[in-house]
């Protein structure tokens, strides 16, 4: 509205990875569109991508489409519930976000307008931390329907043998593994952690970027599974979702061009090596800045994150909002620094030149504090009760 121009890399809650608006992707959603949105029956395009979609992920069956990765994630539940009888839902803790539904908005502070009831059958777990698996399944013997967690995260991949304990006590417990793959999906890898690691849970969830930003997600997994949401069944039928958009055209349309696009142009490999080249540039700002104890950038080159700490070292708010204050005056929209397909090397090198200038801004604040250089509250976390 002003006229400023941005090198983003927020991308939509991390749902853009070929760059906003690539034209085949746009192109293949618009013919769509023209061709009729939404039908009664399951369109020829729906099937073709189902199958796109389970060529890539190991040991799914059948697919179920939907709009969002909350309708997808509580699909997997109530279908994990229904499958073993049981009702106790097992979260990882240190995984930021699973649904807006009840099962998971429960266990955080957003917990009002959510009976208490439903909170207690939702429980946690750490990642990299089977002791805790194992004391989940201690405190509900016999009830616990699924454990839910994303294989990976950008800063922490699961410990050798992690994966695999959850996926024996999963089996050995009679609950169904669910890996939540809407981040690590069509970023880390085009199957999802589980074609990473080499594990693969009962059901999984896609989304994000598998529509370059067009809305579409999916729930994957075996027949055994997914057929007792199905017409075939002679058990009581689940009624996973409903579906008046979920097999929508121009999502579905825009998930396979972005698979093609994935395939022929080796999207994962170019993501990790621009997302390298960024990592490169950024710490050699840092380390000319001397504000290396307080700054820094780690994690998965596709998926970059920093760190902010205040001068005695803590995390912090404030420094964090001056920051990204300082970037955005510098021409870069960077709550993290995730790249995409579209990124050049011009745009990797301007925004070494903004994380310089914020940098050298940081370093003052360091030695006089942020008053007077923060405009504005500093930013605050989600999971806060009030406002």
């Amino acid at each position: 509205m002003d006229g400023n121009r941005f090198i983003g890399y927020a991308l939509g809650q991390r749902c853009v990875t070929l760059g906003h608006g690539r034209a085949e992707v746009v192109e293949a959603a618009a013919r769509a569109l023209r061709d009729g949105t939404n039908f009664n029956r399951p369109s020829v395009l729906e099937g073709e991508v189902a199958e796109a979609l389970l060529d890539l992920v190991p040991g799914a069956e059948m697919a179920k489409f939907t709009k969002d990765g909350s309708t997808a994630n509580t699909a997997a539940v109530k279908l994990a519930r229904a499958a073993t009888g049981k009702r106790v839902v097992g979260l990882c803790a240190d995984h930021p976000f699973f649904s807006y539904d009840d099962w998971a908005m429960g266990i955080t502070p957003l917990d009002a307008g959510i009976p208490a009831e439903n909170v207690s059958l939702t429980d946690t777990f750490r990642f990299n931390d089977l002791a805790s698996v194992d004391a989940l399944f201690d405190r509900h013997p016999g009830d616990v329907a699924c454990l839910m967690l994303e294989p990976c995260r950008p800063d922490a991949d699961p410990e050798p043998g992690f994966l695999e304990g959850l996926r024996e006590r999963c089996t050995r417990h009679g609950a169904v593994l669910v890996f939540d793959e809407m981040t690590t999906g069509f970023r880390f890898h085009l199957g999802g952690g589980q074609a990473l690691f080499g594990v693969t849970p009962d059901l999984s969830t896609f989304g994000k970027a598998m529509g370059n930003g067009i809305a579409i997600s999916a729930m994957v997994g075996p027949r055994s599974l997914m057929d007792l949401g199905g017409l075939t069944t002679t058990e009581a039928r689940v009624f996973l979702l409903s579906t008046t958009h979920g097999a929508e055209s121009p999502g579905l349309a825009a998930a396979r061009e972005v698979i093609r696009i994935y395939r022929e142009e080796g999207v994962v490999e170019r993501l990790a090596a621009t997302g390298e080249r960024l990592r490169a540039l950024v710490q050699q700002a840092i380390d000319a800045s001397g504000v290396g104890s307080a700054v820094d950038v780690r994690g998965r080159p596709q998926g970059l994150l920093f760190g902010n700490r205040d001068p005695q070292g803590a995390p912090s708010q404030a420094y964090r909002t001056l920051f990204l204050q300082e970037l955005i005056r510098g021409g870069v929209l960077a709550p993290s620094f995730l790249v995409t397909n579209a990124h050049t090397e011009a745009d990797l090198l301007r925004t070494a030149e903004a994380v310089s200038g914020a940098l050298t801004v940081y370093r003052r604040a360091l030695d006089e504090g942020v008053d007077g250089l923060l405009e504005g509250p500093p930013s605050k976390t989600v999971y806060r009760r009030h406002n």
